[in-house]
C-alpha cells in the first residue's frame, strides 16, 4: 500500500512540474486504516506545495465503496532529469 500511494504522489508531482524533473521521495508517512482486499482500489495524489527544489505531496487509497484505506504525506526532492540520467549511466558503465 505504501508503494501505491508513493507512486501516486510522485505521479501528481510529475504532472505539475513536467518532464524536466524527477521527484525522489525524501520522507513519507503513511497511516493505515484498513487492509486492501481483492477488488478495485483507487489512488489519489496531489501536491500541497511546490518549491524550487522540494514538493510536499499527499495521497490516499480508497476501496470501491469510497472507504479510505490509507493516507500519506511525502516530501519529494525535485532532481533535474539530466543529472539523474547522467548518474544512472555512470553507475552502470564499466570501469
Amino acid at each position: 500500500m505504501a508503494g501505491w500511494v508513493d507512486t501516486t504522489m510522485a505521479q501528481a508531482t510529475m504532472a505539475l512540474v513536467g518532464k524536466a524533473f524527477v521527484p525522489m521521495t525524501l520522507e513519507m508517512k503513511v497511516s493505515y486504516f484498513a487492509p486492501a482486499r481483492p477488488g478495485t482500489v483507487f489512488a489519489e495524489g496531489w501536491v500541497e506545495r511546490q518549491g524550487r527544489k522540494v514538493c510536499f505531496a499527499e495521497g490516499r487509497l480508497l476501496d470501491a465503496s469510497g472507504a479510505v484505506l490509507a493516507k500519506a504525506s511525502s516530501t519529494l526532492r525535485l532532481s533535474p532529469r539530466e543529472q539523474v540520467e547522467a548518474a544512472s549511466r555512470a553507475a552502470v558503465t564499466p570501469n
